[in-house]
Formats: structure tokens, sequence, C-alpha cells
């Protein structure tokens, strides 16, 4: 080999090296997604791919002629420099972060060999093989150190930078969140960094995403957040009707979550329907918009978050074949930096948190012309509960704590780019939207949101059997529980009045153990108790006002006869369901009493009712049923959760509701909306594969049946027996909840009463029964359960919470205060607990010390209406007037408009059977059933009812098909 190679070879090398070594520092410790750093990348393997070449030469000719340590060290860097050839070509993804960090060891470990040799030669240390080892191992342990620090650098603050933390005082009013009136996106609490617009195209370009995630790709394109805009049909609908009422900016707080290709490219003050089908439009949430999120400022929702354009997209998502291919080169060599603008620490480690930018919101004058109130809110009801972990108070628990992701991003076998060990999270976002796909005609989607649904979430048990109680009279409900349009965490069962149930009535049950025979001409009372299970959030989720949710309950007789049945669907199956269903939903009503059925929460003025249950609790339904006097020897019946998104009404509406043109325009304001519609509207150009009305699937979640044997009059009556076995705990517990969360305290005292004779060394009987003993005011009883479940179960958190309540209301505060220390030692982000604790501290006189509990509350909910009172009052005992007054004008900002139940009033009387729906114990009947026997006509179980649903028009009409454009205008205007 030629002089000059080898002179060159050892002119150069040596600063190639210094190179590698300082840039690898930089390239490790910082990476950004900036052109610099990418430079730095493209000449760290210029560098490296030159030295690799430059050691051939240098080691032929000198490797014999060096010490064995130098041999050594020059052999480790040549062994790294092989390894990082080798990912010029594979590049540094997941799967090969141990070659990478082999081939970092490597060169770093014989670049310190080296180093020690040279100095060993200016000597340092001396002369010796000893003094030459010493040098060595000084080095690599400085290395070591120096590595550990580089690590530090690189991961330590990136881990807790943009952690999601709440404010501890949360805007006065709607004013003063996001950019405030004078933003471009407000009432959207959403930002941009550097307060810009970003252009449409950033938005729409998920396609560049798919030249390394072509399995997420694909997942996303099906999902619902890809159809997330007015792509949509039904989110198309109600915000046309919201721009047509209200104008285009309120439609902004829709917008941030919703339409960012619109919104956030400044186009949304433009009404929707003059560019409905612009590719910006269709273009739903696209991989951008999630991933661009670089900060989320609360937990108090509605796109509270900040956007960032990053720099380099324009690479991404060029047209030019050389550009894209150099990124995507980049991206591969290191892909550091993507990671660090599309998947922030928060993503995964607050995921909860990170959701609940967009899955909680409030409306507030800006938007609702009116005043504060609750929208939607996944995040708060999970967090108060056992699935987050972090709830003291679950009636369940699961295994393991679990976030949004677990359920709705499950792992999926893919070899995209970023997979972790062949799996990557699903982003098809299983959940319960079953209209999109079905309009969409996306087979797959369809098919795997059924699966979901149906995967044991909740169950249905027909459970006990008793004679059947006078009628309950419709009365007043506890307007706190109506402070807000949906439920909130499981803070609310302290809001549980005692209902009218009377004194308690013992049952037959479990109805499949014990197999109870009925009477001709007997009327029975029958409970069905239906139980959250794999759910981390209420039942059901999400806009609750929008679906049909319903439990129904069917008799029929050995005859073929059907003798009962509620929660009928009309029209063959295909129509609404019928009015005195029990449903899961939230009812409000607008300034003039008509429903919110339009997707049009911003009219939202009281709430008729709220029905939901928390996760890993239970509701209890009653069902009045008559035993024909021709009813067969065998009566089964048949129990089933039935869902259909959206709800009948909603889905006609969105496709085809039109004002009826036969009545005088009516009146229509932001407070109220008069207007008759029929469903002969026009479906031209609607946002579904087909120009037609989809067809939305019911999904049974969950089903059971029993039979009951039918005796003649001259038997004797059913006398009440019960079957305890160790397996039905949990069905009587189940019973017990459903019972308590109504107001039920006897019956549900009595139901806990047989967990306890299943198993005494179970403390969860001992803690129910003292639960509903403490909503009773039964203090005495209360402190003997506990103290039984505490004897159990020492360190049991709800027996102790519940304790303290019995300890405060005998005034032993101290006592009490050191049980909710032991309740937040295990769960310290319990908001209930920490209100309590701070209470009690409060009524102390140490005002001070009650502070600061309470300020946790507001960490974890800055909206917590409790926790602003009492620190108003917590204030005015400090004498500080200040922040006294700030709390307080929270407070008077979150509190519930408790007058404005009087709207419901005249509401309730048209409609008598979502009155007897909004009390909190009722029964259900039958609907008449005329016509669905197969044998004599069944008897109608209660005329009220009856003549009401008759009345309403929503019974007996001609069946038809659902994909049809026409529909009475009796159903339509209802």
């Amino acid at each position: 080999m030629p002089r000059s190679v080898f002179s060159a070879s050892h002119r150069i090398l040596p600063g190639l090296l210094i190179f590698l070594f300082i840039s690898a520092i930089y390239l490790y410790s910082f990476p950004q997604p900036n052109t610099f750093y990418a430079g730095v990348v493209l000449l760290h393997v210029v560098a490296g791919a030159g030295a690799a070449i430059l050691l051939v030469p240098f080691l032929l000719r000198f490797l014999g002629s060096v010490s064995p340590l130098s041999r050594l060290g020059w052999l480790l860097l040549a062994t790294g420099a092989v390894l990082g050839l080798m990912l010029i070509y594979t590049g540094t993804p997941r799967s090969e972060w141990n070659r990478l960090y082999l081939h970092i060891a490597l060169c770093f470990a014989g670049a310190g060999i080296l180093f020690a040799e040279w100095a060993g030669k200016r000597g340092w240390l001396g002369p010796g093989a000893g003094r030459g080892i010493i040098r060595v191992t000084i080095c690599l342990a400085v290395l070591v150190a120096f590595g550990v620090g580089l690590r530090y650098l690189r991961e330590s603050r990136w881990q807790h930078r943009a952690r999601i933390q709440n404010p501890l005082m949360p805007a006065a009013s709607m004013d003063g969140e996001g950019d405030g009136p004078k933003g471009p996106f407000f009432p959207s609490s959403a930002q941009v960094y550097g307060g810009k617009k970003i252009p449409s195209k950033f938005f729409m370009e998920s396609d560049s995403c798919k030249r390394c995630h072509q399995d997420i790709y694909n997942q996303w394109y099906s999902s619902v957040h890809h159809f997330s805009s007015f792509n949509n049909q039904w989110y198309r609908k109600s915000v046309e009707y919201m721009q047509d009422t209200v104008g285009t900016r309120p439609s902004k707080w829709c917008g941030g979550c919703h339409d960012p290709a619109v919104l956030y490219a400044g186009k949304m003050d433009t009404p929707i329907k003059q560019f409905v089908h612009s590719p910006e439009a269709q273009a739903g949430l696209g991989c951008m918009m999630c991933h661009s999120i670089a900060q989320v400022k609360s937990t108090m929702g509605q796109g509270d978050f900040y956007l960032e354009y990053p720099t380099l997209h324009e690479m991404a998502a060029s047209k030019n074949p050389i550009v894209r291919t150099l990124h995507d080169f980049l991206i591969n060599l290191n892909p550091e930096p993507h990671r660090r603008v599309f998947l922030k620490p928060f993503m995964r480690d607050q995921t909860a948190e990170f959701c609940s930018a967009c899955h909680k919101v409030h409306l507030d004058v800006p938007v609702n012309h009116y005043r504060w109130i609750r929208g939607f809110n996944e995040y708060d009801n999970w967090q108060a509960s056992g699935v987050s972990g972090e709830g003291a108070r679950s009636f369940y628990y699961p295994a393991k704590p679990s976030q949004c992701a677990d359920c709705h991003m499950p792992l999926q076998p893919s070899k995209d780019a970023g997979n972790i060990n062949g799996f990557v999270h699903s982003h098809r976002f299983p959940g319960a939207n079953t209209a999109v796909p079905t309009a969409n005609e996306d087979a797959e989607q369809l098919k795997l949101t059924e699966e979901f649904l149906k995967n044991k979430i909740l169950s249905v048990d027909i459970f006990a059997l008793s004679p059947a109680r006078a009628e309950n009279k419709p009365g007043a409900v506890n307007q706190s529980e109506l402070a807000t349009t949906f439920a909130v965490g499981e803070e609310a069962e302290t809001k549980i009045t005692p209902g009218a149930a009377g004194e308690f009535v013992p049952v037959t049950a479990p109805l499949n153990r014990v197999q109870p025979a009925v009477r001709l001409g007997d009327t029975m009372r029958v409970d069905v108790v239906v139980r959250t299970k794999k759910i981390g959030h209420f039942f059901p989720g999400g806009t609750v006002d929008a679906y049909d949710t319903w439990l129904e309950l069917k008799g029929t007789d050995d005859k073929g006869q059907t003798i009962f049945w509620s929660g009928m669907l009309e029209d063959n199956g295909k129509g609404p369901v019928e009015k005195g269903a029990h449903f899961y939903r939230s009812l409000q009503v607008d300034a003039h009493g008509n429903p919110i059925n339009k997707r049009n929460a911003w009219a939202s003025r009281a709430v008729v009712y709220v029905h939901l249950i928390p996760p890993g609790a239970a509701d209890t339904v009653h069902f009045r049923l008559r035993i024909p006097e021709n009813a067969g020897g065998k009566i089964s019946l048949h129990a089933r959760l039935c869902y259909r998104k959206f709800a009948w009404w909603n889905t006609q509406f969105a496709f085809v509701g039109v004002p009826d043109p036969n009545q005088p325009k009516a009146q229509t304001t932001p407070d109220f909306d008069d207007t008759k519609l029929v469903f002969t509207g026009s479906l031209s150009g609607v946002s579904a594969a087909r120009e037609q009305i989809p067809d939305v699937p019911t999904v049974v979640l969950a089903e059971d049946e029993v039979t009951l044997q039918v005796a003649p009059h001259s038997a004797r009556a059913l006398e009440p027996k019960v079957a305890l076995q160790a397996d039905d705990w949990q069905r009587w517990n189940d019973y017990g909840i459903g019972l308590l969360l109504q107001g039920d305290l006897k019956g549900a005292q009595a139901a806990f009463q047989k967990v306890t004779e299943i198993d005494p060394k179970n403390p969860d009987g001992w803690v129910n029964i003292g639960r509903a003993a403490v909503q009773e005011g039964d203090m005495d009883r209360a402190r003997n359960m506990l103290e039984k479940a505490l004897s159990i179960s020492p360190s049991l958190a709800r027996a102790h919470f519940f304790y303290a309540k019995v300890l405060r209301a005998d005034g032993k505060y101290d006592e009490a205060a050191d049980h909710l220390r032991n309740v937040l030692a295990q769960y310290p982000r319990d908001r209930v607990a920490l209100n309590d604790f701070g209470r009690i501290l409060f009524l102390q006189r140490k005002y001070a010390d009650a502070v600061k509990p309470l300020e946790g509350v507001l960490a974890i909910d800055p909206e917590d209406l409790q926790a602003h009172y009492n620190l108003m009052l917590c204030y005015n005992g400090l004498g500080d007037e200040k922040k006294a007054k700030e709390h307080e004008v929270r407070y008077l900002r979150f509190k519930a408009d408790e007058a404005s139940q009087t709207i419901t009033g005249p509401y309730r009387r048209l409609n008598p059977e979502d009155n007897n729906e909004r009390q909190a114990i009722h029964e259900h009947f039958s609907v008449p059933l005329s016509g669905l026997t197969t044998g004599k006509s069944a008897v109608l179980h209660h005329p009220k009812l009856a003549t009401d649903h008759a009345g309403a028009g929503t019974l007996a009409r001609p069946a038809q098909s659902s994909s049809a454009h026409t529909t009475t205008s009796a159903r339509a205007s209802r």
C-alpha cells in the first residue's frame, strides 16, 4: 500500500476520531428536531464511514507495533466502526438498540484505553504495566460516570418536561381560558405556540406517516378519530345546526378537538355549509392533531393544550422524492428527535390526563349564552374510581389499575417502525361508535366495535322476585344530584337521599337458584341488576344525551304469548325505543322545555334526569309484572342491555331533519328552539357511503334469562326464599349496590347482610352495610359494622373512610382525621377523602392546615365545587379576603343553577314516562301488547302510562325501513 495512504491515515484519522467523539456526545445528549441536529447526524455518518475506511490501512501497518493495551483499544474502535457501518444500513429503531449501545460502548471504551496509553507516554502516573492498568481503569471509570451524566441529560429532563399539571386557580370565567375572546380559536381552550395559525395541509398529510407506520395508518383510517369532523354526518348536522342558530364563533368550541384542519387554519369563521365537502372539512383528526400536542395545560378539557408546528414537517410531507428519501433516511438513522416531537412522555405516562384534553368539556357564556355547566366527562369519574387506582371508595378494584389506552388502544401485532417486541397500540381506538362504521359501510371496524362492546364489559342478572309494593308517587328529586348535565365521580354517593322505598320487603333470590313459582293473577316485582365490570368510566360514556341505551325485559309463556315487554323497539326493531323503558342517559331540556336531542348541548338549561352507572358499581332496575289469567305453565323472562349509537331520533334528524313546512316559523334563540321538525329532507350529499339513512345496529351488551313456574290461584302465595352460595356473594353485593345508589337503604343493607352470611370474613359486606347506615344516619349501626370490617382488614381504606364519617358525626375530629390520614396514605389522590380531611381541619379551626389538602383537591380537579367552597371559608377564617373572594367567584361559577329545575315541570307533566324515570326508586311497566302475542292479548299493566304512550304517538305506527328518508311528523316533533 502506498506510503501516501498511510500518511493520510495517520494525519486525518485522529481528527476524525475527535470529531466523532464530540458529535456523539452532542447527538446522544441533546436530540433535537432541527436542521442543525440533522446536519450533525449526517456529518457523524460521513465522518464515521471515513474513519472506518482509514482505520484499515492504519491497523495493517501499526497494529503489530503497539502495546497490548493500545492494540486492544484500536480493535475495540474497529469493532465499533463495523457496527456503525451496519447501523447506517439498518438504522437505529428500537430493535437495533442493543447494537447501537454496543457501538457506543465499544467506541468509548476503545477511546478511553487509547487516551490512557497516550497519557502514559506523557508521564501520567509513570511507567510500568501495573500503572498502565490503573490508568485505563481510571479513564474507563471517568467515561462510565460521564456516560451516566449524559444519560441524565438525555432522559431525566425530557421525562419531566411538559408534565400535565393543573393550576390551583382556574379562570374566573371562560374569557380567561385559551387565548381569550380575542384569540382566533376561542372559545376552544386550544392554543398554538407563537400565536400562529397552522396550514390545513399539516393536518391532512397522514399518508406521509404511512411510509413507516402502515399498520397504524390503516387502523386510523377506519377509526372514529378519522371521522371526527364533517365527514361524519351526525357531527356535521349538529355543527351546521349550531352555526345556523348561534353563529360560527361558538362552534369553535367544537372545532378545537373535532376540526383541526378547519379551525387552526382560521377557516371556521365561515359557515361550514359553504365548504363542507372540501378536503380540510373532510380530514377529521389526522396523525398530526394528537401527536403535535406539545403541552396539555390541565385536565379541564375542551382542547386545553398547546399545538406545535414541527420544523421539519415540510421535509416529511415533501412531494420531492429526494427530500422525502433524505428525511426518511435521517429518521431511520436516528429516530429519537422524531419520537420526541410526536410521542411526548405524557402521552405514555399520563394517558388519561392527555385524553382528558378532549374527552372532558364544560360550556359557559361564550358557547351557551347562559352559564358554566359540565358537559361530558370521562376523566373525573375514571380518576375517582378503583380502575385508576386513585379512588379509595370503590366497591370493586381490578387486579391492576388501567388507563385509557389499556382498553381503547390494545396491543396489535405489527412490524411498523416503532413497534415494541412486534406490537403497536391499535389506532382503531375501539370504543362504542357503531354509527360511523355503519354509515361508512366499514364491516371490519363495525365488527371490531361490536366485539369490543360484547366482551363481558357488563353483566345483566335477573336476580330477585317479590310481591309488588304500592306504586310510588312521583315526587321531588334532590336537586344537588342534578347539578350537572352529566354525572360526576363517586363523590355523587354523598348526595344520596333515602328514597321512598318504605319498609324492606323480603325477596326471593337468586332466581336461577331458587326457581320460584308465581300464581295466576298475581302482581310481582322483578329486580334486574346491571353491573359494570371492565369499564373505567361511567356507563355509558361520552355524549350520553345522544344514544339509545336501555334495559329490555321481555316475558313469554310456554303458549308463545308475550305477556310482558318493557324496552320494546318500535317498527319491528328499527324505530325508536318505547318511552317507558329504563334508559341510561342524560335527559336535558332547553329554556322552553324542548328535549335536547339534536346534539345542541349549548341550549341545555335543565336536567330532567341522569342515569349512569359508575365503574365497578351496579344499578338495580325494578319491573312490575302482572301474571295474566291466561298465562301458560311457565314464563321465561329475558333481559337484554341494549345499545344503539346514535339515538333513533338523532339519526333521522342528522340525515333528513328539516323544519315542518306546514307549521309557522317558530322562534329560535340561543336558549330554545320551538321549531317542529319532519324527516323529509334530501339525502343528497350526506357524509356517508350512500345517500340513505343508515340502519344503525342495536348491540346487546349483556343478557340473562330465567324461567318462572306458574301456579293456579289456589296455590299458596310466594313465600320469600333465598339460596346462599359462596359463588353468589358478588351477586348479592351488586344487588345491594344498585339499591344503595338509588337510595333504598333498607333494601341495600338487607342485601349486604347476605354477603356477610355467605362469608363472615369478607370485609365487603360489613363495609357496605356501614356505608348504607352512614347514608341513613344510623351511626351506631355504622360504627359496629365498620369496626367488624376493620377487625378483618385493618388497613382497608374504604372502611377507614366511612369510619371517619362516623367519628366526625360524633364530634371526634382528631380521630376522624387520623382515619382519613390512613386513607390518604394509600390513596393520596382521592378527591373526596382530601375534601373531607380539609373540612375536618376547618371545623377544628385549623384554617392554615386545611388549605393544603383542599389545594390538593384542586391539583386533581380545579373545578371541584366543594374545595372552592371550603377554601373560601378557610381564607375568610385566616382574614385573607382577596383569596377568599377568588374562591367565592369560582364556587359561584361552578355551582349549579338549581332554580332552573322549574323548567322541567311542564315537560314532566307532558311526559310521565320521563317523570317516572326521574324518580330515584321507580318501576317499569309493560307496553300495550295488543297484536304482539300469538294467543290471547295480554293484560295491559299500567293504563296511565299506556295512554300517555299512545297519546305521544310513539307506538303502533306502520313499520318503515330505516333506509327510507321519510317518516311521520308526529315522531319528528315529539
